[in-house]
Protein backbone atom coordinates (compact mmCIF):
# COMPACT_ATOMS: atom_id res chain seq x y z
CA UNK A 1 0.00 0.00 0.00
CA UNK A 2 0.69 3.50 -0.32
CA UNK A 3 0.70 5.38 3.05
CA UNK A 4 0.91 9.55 2.68
CA UNK A 5 2.48 11.72 5.82
CA UNK A 6 0.67 15.21 5.18
CA UNK A 7 1.21 18.04 7.94
CA UNK A 8 2.51 21.57 7.77
CA UNK A 9 5.62 22.79 7.53
CA UNK A 10 7.51 22.83 10.86
CA UNK A 11 5.47 20.21 12.79
CA UNK A 12 8.02 17.44 12.35
CA UNK A 13 7.01 15.27 9.21
CA UNK A 14 11.07 15.04 8.05
CA UNK A 15 12.00 13.88 11.47
CA UNK A 16 9.41 11.53 11.86
CA UNK A 17 10.08 9.83 8.69
CA UNK A 18 14.36 9.45 9.64
CA UNK A 19 13.11 7.52 12.19
CA UNK A 20 10.29 5.53 10.61
CA UNK A 21 13.40 4.50 7.99
CA UNK A 22 15.75 3.72 10.52
CA UNK A 23 13.24 1.34 12.57
CA UNK A 24 11.40 0.26 9.44
CA UNK A 25 14.09 -0.89 7.14
CA UNK A 26 11.02 -2.93 4.80
CA UNK A 27 9.19 0.17 3.95
CA UNK A 28 10.37 1.91 0.86
CA UNK A 29 10.76 5.31 1.02
CA UNK A 30 10.80 6.89 -2.91
CA UNK A 31 12.46 9.59 -4.27
CA UNK A 32 11.13 12.77 -5.70
CA UNK A 33 11.74 13.96 -8.85
CA UNK A 34 13.47 17.50 -9.11
CA UNK A 35 14.35 20.46 -11.68
CA UNK A 36 16.00 22.13 -8.85
CA UNK A 37 20.22 22.08 -8.78
CA UNK A 38 21.85 19.23 -6.94
CA UNK A 39 23.73 20.76 -3.91
CA UNK A 40 27.42 20.24 -2.97
CA UNK A 41 27.73 16.63 -1.87
CA UNK A 42 23.58 15.20 -2.65
CA UNK A 43 23.61 12.10 -3.95
CA UNK A 44 20.49 10.18 -5.75
CA UNK A 45 19.07 9.04 -2.58
CA UNK A 46 16.36 11.19 -1.68
CA UNK A 47 15.79 13.14 -5.51
CA UNK A 48 16.22 11.73 -9.15
CA UNK A 49 17.71 14.99 -10.63
CA UNK A 50 15.81 15.66 -14.13
CA UNK A 51 16.42 18.72 -16.84
CA UNK A 52 12.95 21.06 -17.54
CA UNK A 53 12.25 18.97 -20.19
CA UNK A 54 12.72 15.95 -18.73
CA UNK A 55 10.64 16.56 -16.44
CA UNK A 56 8.16 17.60 -19.26
CA UNK A 57 8.05 14.55 -20.44
CA UNK A 58 7.32 12.30 -17.23
CA UNK A 59 4.36 14.49 -16.81
CA UNK A 60 3.47 14.10 -20.33
CA UNK A 61 4.22 10.28 -20.04
CA UNK A 62 2.05 10.07 -16.65
CA UNK A 63 4.86 9.32 -15.17
CA UNK A 64 3.98 11.08 -12.18
CA UNK A 65 1.34 10.68 -9.67
CA UNK A 66 1.27 14.66 -8.88
CA UNK A 67 3.90 17.04 -9.08
CA UNK A 68 4.27 20.94 -7.76
CA UNK A 69 6.49 24.32 -8.49
CA UNK A 70 7.63 24.96 -5.08
CA UNK A 71 8.38 28.61 -3.44
CA UNK A 72 11.96 28.57 -5.54
CA UNK A 73 10.18 28.04 -9.21
CA UNK A 74 11.84 24.18 -9.16
CA UNK A 75 9.33 21.14 -9.69
CA UNK A 76 8.70 18.37 -7.33
CA UNK A 77 6.85 15.69 -8.53
CA UNK A 78 5.89 11.91 -6.84
CA UNK A 79 7.58 9.26 -9.85
CA UNK A 80 5.03 6.34 -10.19
CA UNK A 81 7.89 4.11 -10.47
CA UNK A 82 9.37 4.76 -7.34
CA UNK A 83 5.93 3.51 -5.69
CA UNK A 84 3.82 1.68 -7.83
CA UNK A 85 6.31 -1.49 -8.34
CA UNK A 86 7.11 -1.47 -4.85
CA UNK A 87 3.16 -1.67 -4.11
CA UNK A 88 2.88 -4.55 -6.60
CA UNK A 89 5.65 -6.63 -5.09
CA UNK A 90 3.49 -6.13 -1.95
CA UNK A 91 5.28 -3.54 0.26
CA UNK A 92 4.32 -0.69 2.10
CA UNK A 93 5.52 2.87 0.27
CA UNK A 94 5.59 5.40 2.72
CA UNK A 95 5.76 9.39 1.08
CA UNK A 96 5.62 12.83 2.23
CA UNK A 97 3.48 15.03 0.22
CA UNK A 98 2.44 18.21 0.84
CA UNK A 99 -1.31 18.87 0.85
CA UNK A 100 -2.09 19.63 -2.70
CA UNK A 101 0.19 16.09 -3.35
CA UNK A 102 -2.46 14.64 -1.13
CA UNK A 103 -5.78 15.62 -2.86
CA UNK A 104 -4.54 14.54 -6.38
CA UNK A 105 -2.96 11.21 -5.28
CA UNK A 106 -6.15 10.27 -3.48
CA UNK A 107 -8.26 11.59 -6.58
CA UNK A 108 -5.69 9.05 -8.41
CA UNK A 109 -7.57 6.36 -10.85
CA UNK A 110 -5.00 3.80 -8.93
CA UNK A 111 -6.10 4.53 -5.50
CA UNK A 112 -9.65 6.27 -5.86
CA UNK A 113 -13.10 5.09 -6.69
CA UNK A 114 -15.18 1.92 -4.96
CA UNK A 115 -12.39 -0.56 -5.50
CA UNK A 116 -9.08 1.03 -5.80
CA UNK A 117 -6.22 -0.63 -7.80
CA UNK A 118 -3.92 0.12 -4.61
CA UNK A 119 -4.86 0.47 -1.12
CA UNK A 120 -4.31 3.80 0.37
CA UNK A 121 -3.63 4.71 3.98
CA UNK A 122 -2.96 9.07 5.17
CA UNK A 123 -1.20 10.36 8.50
CA UNK A 124 -1.77 13.91 9.02
CA UNK A 125 0.66 15.19 11.69
CA UNK A 126 -0.56 18.07 13.61
CA UNK A 127 1.07 20.38 15.84
CA UNK A 128 -0.23 20.88 19.50
CA UNK A 129 -1.76 24.26 18.94
CA UNK A 130 -0.85 26.72 15.96
CA UNK A 131 1.28 28.85 18.86
CA UNK A 132 3.25 25.59 19.31
CA UNK A 133 4.23 25.21 15.63
CA UNK A 134 4.67 29.03 14.90
CA UNK A 135 6.98 29.11 17.51
CA UNK A 136 8.81 26.37 16.11
CA UNK A 137 9.06 27.64 12.14
CA UNK A 138 10.58 30.56 13.99
CA UNK A 139 13.23 28.77 16.22
CA UNK A 140 14.37 26.51 13.20
CA UNK A 141 15.84 29.26 11.42
CA UNK A 142 15.93 32.76 10.77
CA UNK A 143 12.32 33.86 9.10
CA UNK A 144 10.89 37.15 7.36
CA UNK A 145 7.78 38.43 9.09
CA UNK A 146 6.19 38.20 5.19
CA UNK A 147 7.23 34.76 4.85
CA UNK A 148 6.07 33.61 8.32
CA UNK A 149 2.76 35.41 7.40
CA UNK A 150 2.76 32.98 4.45
CA UNK A 151 3.45 29.50 6.05
CA UNK A 152 0.90 30.74 8.87
CA UNK A 153 -1.98 30.74 6.21
CA UNK A 154 -0.50 27.77 4.44
CA UNK A 155 -0.71 25.90 7.98
CA UNK A 156 -4.64 27.24 8.10
CA UNK A 157 -5.64 26.23 4.93
CA UNK A 158 -3.98 22.68 5.54
CA UNK A 159 -5.12 22.14 8.88
CA UNK A 160 -8.98 22.63 7.48
CA UNK A 161 -8.34 19.27 5.36
CA UNK A 162 -6.42 16.79 8.23
CA UNK A 163 -9.94 15.24 8.86
CA UNK A 164 -9.87 13.51 5.35
CA UNK A 165 -7.35 11.53 5.97
CA UNK A 166 -7.12 7.94 7.56
CA UNK A 167 -5.55 9.11 10.68
CA UNK A 168 -4.44 12.23 12.58
CA UNK A 169 -1.80 12.05 15.03
CA UNK A 170 -0.06 15.24 17.01
CA UNK A 171 3.48 15.17 17.20
CA UNK A 172 3.72 16.59 21.08
CA UNK A 173 6.88 18.58 22.34
CA UNK A 174 9.64 15.86 23.60
CA UNK A 175 7.05 13.36 22.65
CA UNK A 176 8.66 12.36 19.45
CA UNK A 177 8.51 8.60 20.03
CA UNK A 178 5.29 8.05 20.90
CA UNK A 179 4.28 10.03 17.52
CA UNK A 180 6.83 7.80 15.29
CA UNK A 181 4.65 4.47 17.60
CA UNK A 182 1.01 6.40 16.68
CA UNK A 183 2.34 6.70 12.82
CA UNK A 184 3.81 3.08 13.15
CA UNK A 185 0.27 1.37 14.05
CA UNK A 186 -1.56 3.08 11.50
CA UNK A 187 0.98 2.25 8.83
CA UNK A 188 1.22 -1.64 9.82
CA UNK A 189 -2.53 -1.35 10.71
Amino acid sequence: MLVLIIGPSGVGKSVVLRKLKSRHPEFVFPRSATTRERRPGEGNDLYCFVSDAEFDSLVRGKKVLEWAVVHDGARYGTLVDEIIPAIEDGRTVVREVDIEGFHSIRRHTLFSGVHPRFPLRSVFILPESREQLIERIRKRSPIAEEELTRRIASMDRELKDASLCTAQIVNRDGKLEDTVLEVSKVILG
